[in-house]
């Protein structure tokens, strides 16, 4: 069993944790010390797994622009150095030009410093080696054996080379739409004549601006939020984020541009905005990276989260796709893709609602530059064909009504509690003949309400991430919704420690 900070740590498959204190109350979880032990785990699992020397391992270590990733980059370089190993010093980098570090660097492994769209006092590590990132039951492991963790004698200390990771990054990225624009004029330039505004939320993903669709072309003048900056005063680092979306979608109207694209703090994750300043994110977006994959690779599969309409397998079946939902979560997507190409089918994209999207053309690198590029390319080839991204994906049918609530569990037994809530979901649904559970579904709870009145569904599940439950309901009808909505309320009202203010 893992001690309560490190379970609190845990987040997935990677770590997160309050890294600088913002207030009295405020308690520092991420310290030099939980860092140290967290890093040297890391080594003797890496080291043991791969039947390596400390001596013989290189770990590259790079972060997003948090006010706390200075002091956590010095203890990662400091603790890895101290026990042998060798660093490559990537600075301020992206999340998936990290895993490059494992190629182009012939790195043993890579740690990004981040906390993803957290707030500002937040921080965390993600964890790559060749095979990709790390999974949620290796992460357990590694923390195990941190609280186990003792310190060894000192010996031969490993040395520190600065790398630009990101030069090596973004030429890959530039290759990749030089080679999928097709007929462009300047093949040096095939963005020429296009319009693109970026908004990176003062987060990591400037660099597209000036280091990709600058060289290649394009127009990007109102962009804005490019510098990285820790305090990201301008709005969160979201693409989820209302503020964030509609900054993006102002952004893409005001300077009339042909497409609007907005990443989080480590450009794991985007969204984007057409030219007609309507948001392509959630199923949308889930809907153009299907059809672009599924032009080349008919009849394949496409694996998504658990929060998906039917309308949407709908318009995968047909493109002459199929869809598989699963459980919430990157790397849960990432984990199943990855393991129906290893039993023989074939699945090209890995994608979640809120953004995440992975290619299995790309490694299954969970990237939110490489979506973008892709789908610049979409809108380039379109265009000459008189097309719109908005024509890609017109046969979607999008719901009338939606919203996401989430449910904070206020039980020092947050997960047994919540199987409690969902099995008194199912035993209602069972009993009530205008609902009908989804018996495909393989994550929380999922029921479909026919009825006229609601016309919809809903699904309840556990957070990835929190100590809560999340709601996420949808409906064809005007009115649907609130409906919906009450059902599910006056199911939860018996249990006390759920807060429902989010109703």
């Amino acid at each position: 069993m893992l001690d309560k900070l490190l379970e609190r740590l845990k987040s997935g498959s990677d770590i997160r944790g309050i890294a600088m204190r913002t207030d009295d109350a405020s308690v520092l979880e991420l310290t030099n010390d939980v860092i140290s032990k967290i890093l040297f785990a890391f080594v003797e699992w890496l080291a043991e797994r791969n039947d390596l020397k400390r001596s013989s391992i290189t770990i590259a270590i790079g972060h997003d622009p948090r006010l706390s990733a200075g002091r956590i980059k010095n203890v990662c370089i400091n603790t890895l150095r101290g026990i042998g190993v060798n660093v490559c010093d990537c600075s301020l980098c992206s999340t998936p030009a990290m895993y490059l570090a494992t190629s182009v660097l012939s790195c043993s492994a890579a740690i990004e410093i981040t906390a993803s769209h957290h707030p500002k006092n937040r921080n965390g590590l993600k964890f790559f080696t060749v095979d990709g990132g790390i999974t949620s039951t290796e992460l357990e492991n590694i923390l195990n054996r941190a609280q186990n963790y003792v310190s060894d004698a000192p010996g031969q200390k490993g040395h520190v080379r600065s790398i630009d990771l990101m030069q090596y990054y973004c030429e890959k990225l530039k290759e990749l739409i030089c080679s999928g624009v097709t007929n462009a004029t300047n093949k040096h330039q095939p963005l020429k004549g296009v319009k693109i505004v970026v908004d990176a939320g003062n987060g990591a993903g400037g660099f597209f601006v000036s280091k990709v669709l600058n060289p290649l072309g394009a127009d990007t003048q109102g962009s804005a939020y490019l510098e990285p900056d820790g305090e990201f005063p301008n709005h969160a680092p979201n693409p989820e984020d209302p503020q964030a979306l509609e900054s993006i979608i102002n952004l893409t109207k005001a300077s009339n541009a042909d497409l609007g694209i907005i990443f989080d703090t480590d450009v794991d994750r985007v969204a984007f905005v057409s030219k007609n300043g309507s948001p392509i994110s959630g199923e949308k977006l889930i809907a153009l990276a299907s059809s672009m994959v599924l032009k080349d690779a008919p009849d394949s599969i496409i694996v998504t989260d658990s929060v998906t309409s039917d309308n949407l397998k709908e318009f995968i079946i047909k493109l002459g796709g199929m869809q598989f939902r699963y459980k919430r979560g990157y790397n849960n997507v990432i984990a199943m893709a990855k393991k129906i190409n290893a039993k023989g089918g074939d699945c090209p994209l890995a994608i979640e609602s809120s953004g995440h999207a992975a290619f299995k053309e790309n490694n299954f690198i969970d990237d939110g530059a490489y979506l973008a590029a892709k789908v610049i390319i979409e809108l380039v080839n379109l265009k000459q064909a008189g097309k719109t991204l908005d024509d890609a994906i017109k046969n979607l049918v999008t719901a009338k009504e939606k919203v996401t609530v989430r449910i904070p569990i206020n039980s020092e037994n947050a997960f047994e509690y919540s199987e409690e809530v969902l099995d008194s979901i199912k035993t209602r649904t069972h009993s009530n003949r205008h609902m009908k559970i989804d018996e495909n579904n393989i994550e929380g709870v999922r029921v479909n309400m026919p009825e006229k009145s609601c016309k919809g569904w809903f699904i309840v599940r556990k957070s990835v991430h929190d100590p809560e439950l999340v709601l996420h309901a949808e409906s064809e009808v005007s009115g649907g919704l609130k409906n919906i909505l009450e059902l599910v309320k006056s199911s939860l009202k018996s249990f006390g420690e759920l807060d429902l203010s989010g109703f």
